[in-house]
């Protein structure tokens, strides 16, 4: 309603730009009448999909709404609880006022949102209330009806706004991470594969302003990396890149292939997130080291040699075991039917299996340009999931 005085004065000058009416003294220069065109019908990207709770902002549920503003209330009730608290207590410097204060700022957030919702709601019944007593006025009741549709819409997007601060989050999300890359299927080939995976890592995280560090590599006979691992240091680099983990499969001729026949292999991909350092004393005696022959696959000498390691701290009883580069992989086999994306050459696509998306053009993927339509998709996916889950 504040911009009703505005919106009017606006609303003439726009008619009498239509009408030809509106000239200027200064300029013999015609002014034309705009012409309108029919708008084309656009299928929806992908950005715009993963924009829709801040820019499309769909109508929510009644019953989603429901629950939203039973969560409203909540935090409503319990910011005022803190404030109380904080008012109450006689030393500002107590562990009581510390712990209200940090519960508050986590809050500031969703309290901010709420306000300005509940203004915004009040703002709509106004505007509505105006509308049902202008009956007689078509100017101010239009008037009014145009502000109004602008006041639902921000409506929408503030619901939307104040819906993914309510959504459970991942702490780790905001971590750096480390990359782990393991050739699997298909020898020399999936080492070669491997390289190609470190590398668009690491183009990917120079295009997001991130710093990547090789922590290790071992190579294979032609100079692909059989096992790589580095770490990805940048605001919410684990977020983005969680959903990398998994097989990643390519389909290409080797460059050992004679013939020019399509071979697949296999790389696994690790994404952890980077523990906080954590300062601890370690003493030789509290420590028991055994040595012992590893299981699962990887070749004959897996189970010949003594190629795992157990360490178990005594006093806690805490143990931590590893075994040799040969023995089976935590995330998985490696083998090719496992994967979560396929990378093929001769058709020049990438296609990630879990959302059912394909990209054209594999060397932008590859460049780390193009990464962003799988992992958009990805989490788009996840928000989607949490919203289904919302309030059960």
């Amino acid at each position: 309603m504040k911009f009703l005085g505005f919106r009017w004065e606006r609303r003439l000058l726009r008619d009498l730009y239509r009408s030809g009416s509106l000239s200027f003294a200064s300029s013999r220069i015609p002014i034309p009448r705009r012409q309108v065109f029919p708008s084309p019908i656009l299928k929806p990207s992908l950005s715009a999909l993963r924009a829709y709770s801040t820019e499309l902002y769909p109508q929510l549920s009644a019953d989603l709404l429901k629950i939203m503003e039973q969560r409203m209330v909540t935090i409503e009730q319990r910011s005022a609880f803190l404030h109380n608290q904080i008012n109450r207590t006689a030393s500002s410097f107590s562990n009581r006022v510390s712990k209200a204060n940090k519960e508050l700022r986590k809050l500031g957030s969703s309290v901010e949102l709420i306000k300005e919702l509940r203004t915004k709601k009040e703002e709509i019944d106004g505007l509505r209330s105006l509308i049902s007593d202008s009956l007689e006025d078509k100017d101010m009741q239009e008037m009014a009806a145009d502000e109004l549709v602008e006041a639902v819409e921000e409506e929408k997007r503030l619901r939307h706004l104040l819906l993914k601060s309510l959504l459970p989050k991942d702490d780790a999300d905001e971590r750096d991470c480390v990359l782990e890359v393991r050739a699997g299927t298909g020898g020399e080939e999936a080492s070669l594969f491997a390289m190609d995976i470190l590398r668009m890592y690491e183009r990917y995280s120079q295009k997001k302003g991130w710093k990547f560090d090789v922590l290790h590599i071992m190579e294979s006979d032609l100079k692909g990396y059989k096992e790589a691992s580095g770490t990805i240091s940048g605001t919410g680099a684990y977020g983005k890149l969680k959903f990398e983990r998994g097989i990643h499969r390519v389909q290409r001729v080797p460059v050992t292939e004679k013939s020019g026949r399509v071979h697949t292999s296999a790389v696994s991909v690790a994404i952890l997130p980077q523990a906080d350092e954590v300062d601890i004393q370690l003493r030789n005696e509290d420590l028991k080291i055994d040595t012992y022959r590893s299981g699962g696959c990887g070749g004959q000498s897996v189970n010949t040699t003594n190629s795992a390691v157990r360490i178990t701290h005594i006093p806690t009883g805490i143990t931590a075991a590893i075994q040799d580069e040969r023995s089976q992989h935590s995330i998985g086999s490696g083998d090719r039917s496992e994967r979560i994306r396929t990378y093929n050459f001769p058709q020049g696509r990438v296609t990630d299996h879990r959302v059912g998306i394909t990209h054209h053009s594999i060397e932008d993927v590859l460049e780390g340009e193009s990464l962003d339509v799988f992992i958009d998709a990805l989490l788009l996916q996840e928000e989607m999931d949490a919203i289904a889950s919302f309030g059960t």
